[in-house]
Formats: C-alpha cells, sequence, structure tokens
C-alpha cells in the first residue's frame, strides 16, 4: 500500500472531509465486542462513530469500534505530558521523545488491514510517522537485524529492520480520522502490515534496535511466530 501525506498537508481540511463522511497487541477475540456500547447493541451510533471517516478513496472502512479488547493488562491510560517514546540499542543518539515531537516529524496516512488469527479482520485508514524516520534521527546501526518494540503494559514483540524500511511501517496515532482511543493503543500503535494482530503492538513505548534474532516477545515465546507473516500461519 502506497503512502499519502495526510489530507491535511495535501491542502484539504479534515474536518471537511469529516462533513463529508457517513455519518492488539494480540488480536485473539471476535470483532464489536470490545468494552462500553456499540451501535448493534443500542440501535444507534456512538459518538465515536459518527465523526470517524467510514469511507477513503472509494474504499469501505470498517469501524473504529469493530475490534475486541484483549490486552494483557487491560486498556492503558497514558499521561501524556508525562509520556516518553524512547528509541535506544544499536543508535548513535538514543533518544527521548515526546508526544509531541514524534508528531512533529513527517506524517503519512494509508489503509491497511489488521488480520485476527482467528479469522477476521478489519479495514483501517492509519495515520502515523514512519518508525524508519525515527532509526534515522537516532542513527540506527543499518546492519542491525531486528527492531524490538516495547509497550506500557510490558508487551513486546519484534520485526525485522529490513522489512520495517522496505515497507514504510507506520507508529499510527490516529485511525479512520481520530486520534486513538486508549483501548487502540493511543497514543501509538504499530501498523505492521502483512503481519497477523499479535505484531500490532499498541501503547508503544520503546523501539529497541537490535541483533537479537533469537528474541520472542509476549505472544512468540507463548509457541506464535516469530515471523509473524499472513502467509506462513501464526504458529511455529
Amino acid at each position: 500500500m502506497k503512502l499519502r501525506l495526510p489530507l491535511a498537508q495535501r491542502g484539504v481540511a479534515l474536518g471537511a472531509l469529516l462533513a463529508l463522511a457517513v455519518l492488539a497487541t494480540g488480536c485473539l477475540g471476535a470483532p464489536g465486542s470490545g468494552g462500553g456500547p456499540n451501535s448493534a447493541e443500542t440501535g444507534e451510533p456512538t459518538d465515536l462513530q459518527r465523526i470517524e471517516i467510514r469511507e477513503y478513496e472509494g474504499k469501505d472502512l470498517s469501524s473504529v469500534e469493530d475490534f475486541r479488547e484483549n490486552s494483557i493488562s487491560g486498556p492503558q491510560e497514558v499521561d501524556i505530558d508525562d509520556y516518553t517514546l524512547t528509541v535506544s540499542g544499536l543508535v548513535d543518539t538514543p533518544l527521548e521523545l515526546t508526544y509531541e515531537q514524534v508528531l512533529a516529524r513527517e506524517q503519512f496516512e494509508k489503509v491497511v488491514t489488521l488480520n485476527c488469527v482467528e479469522g477476521w479482520s478489519v479495514d483501517i485508514l492509519w495515520e502515523g510517522v514512519r518508525v524508519a524516520d525515527l532509526l534515522d534521527q537516532a542513527g540506527a546501526d543499518t546492519e542491525a537485524r531486528v527492531i524490538i518494540f516495547r509497550a506500557q503494559d510490558g508487551y513486546s514483540t519484534s520485526l525485522p529492520a529490513d522489512f520495517v524500511r522496505d515497507n514504510d511501517i507506520l507508529m499510527a496515532y490516529k485511525m479512520n480520522g481520530v486520534d486513538l482511543p486508549a483501548e487502540r493503543g493511543f497514543p501509538f500503535q504499530l501498523v505492521a502490515e502483512e503481519r497477523w494482530g499479535y505484531k500490532w503492538i499498541k501503547w508503544i513505548t520503546e523501539i529497541e534496535v537490535s541483533d537479537d534474532t533469537s528474541f520472542e516477545g509476549y505472544w512468540e515465546s507463548r509457541g506464535y511466530s516469530n515471523d509473524g507473516a499472513l502467509d506462513r500461519g501464526s504458529r511455529d
């Protein structure tokens, strides 16, 4: 999926688009069964469903609420005033960035499908920054083989460094035009396209550049494939 600059950076106001709209971490549940009432339960759309983008460039999108809350410790309430994203490991200049400092770099958007190991999927418009740009800012070793991601709740996972760079992997702060809700991973969720949902880590707090190809994240250490590729199955 080709990256595109956010609409606001292409001279189109996000508010105008919203007015025109019709209106996980490990993925191990069924869509539409998250916390709180949804339209299926009440017969009416929620406030979030009223403002989110549900169509993009002719493609219908799933709802922000079409997920199950199944994180290892429940939704994390991150105090953004105290939040720091660390970029560490095999880098020339370790970084400690605030939320606003992360968002200050170039931002991109693209529609990417999240596929659950239980057989369901959602199509979402993600907006965020490229992980590769953060790696470049830190002076990451270009020969490093692994990028490890860690989260507020202790969750972890990893991806090959060349995969992260070659596929313009995003760290998203918005989905369908709205800021990530807490249960979706605010302030940042990894958009690990072409990988199973357990690679889509939420509440990211640290990015580590590493050569440890044997590293296993939370679900990987419990029998799930370390590769996580959709075409190779989810279990080792």
